[in-house]
């Protein structure tokens, strides 16, 4: 099935749909939300990505992160994802929202409006082999050391929404 992002305006207000990989072609401003997920040690939930993604495979990243679709909201698409992808669901909460511009491999961009969630979860975690090659639970500091130290390991969304979530969350005093 052929999947769509909704194209917006700066003001995230709706201008059309585009095919996914023609929009990360033309490098043009869609939603998209990501979700980080804590266990009881405030370890977030990371995963790498599978062998056979069209792009950044074998690369480690969020918890979960895609695109809502049309008529869905932000937080519904993120509850879908994180049952599609990592098998589980879990309250999440919004806790900021940011525009970033990145260039990937093959010509492809991520040009997003991007809505981050927190949630936290202890159970079980069953992924989606066709999504997730591996998990691990990790602490922030941990994360924040190997990305520094080996950068090419993680996507490149992961890393600009990464600074983005220390910068503004940590300044609130969490995590």
């Amino acid at each position: 099935m052929e999947e769509f992002v909704v194209l917006i305006d700066r003001e995230d207000q709706p201008i059309g749909l585009m095919e996914k990989q023609q929009a990360h072609h033309a490098g043009l401003l869609h939603r998209a939300f990501s979700v980080f997920v804590f266990n009881a040690k405030n370890e977030l939930l990371i995963h790498q990505r599978a062998a056979d993604k069209y792009h950044s495979p074998k690369l480690w990243t969020n918890t979960c992160c895609s695109h809502p679709r049309q008529n869905e909201t932000y937080e519904q698409a993120a509850h879908r994802r994180l049952m599609e992808e990592m098998g589980f669901d879990c309250e999440i909460e919004e806790k900021f929202h940011f525009i970033y511009k990145a260039e990937l491999e093959e010509g492809l961009y991520e040009h997003e409006l991007d809505r981050v969630f927190v949630g936290y979860y202890n159970g079980e975690i069953r992924p989606a082999p066709n999504e997730v090659m591996d998990y691990k639970w990790i602490s922030i500091e941990t994360l924040r050391e190997d990305m520094e130290t080996h950068p090419e390991n993680y996507t490149v969304w992961f890393k600009i929404i990464f600074e983005e979530y220390l910068s503004k969350l940590k300044n609130e005093g969490q995590h």
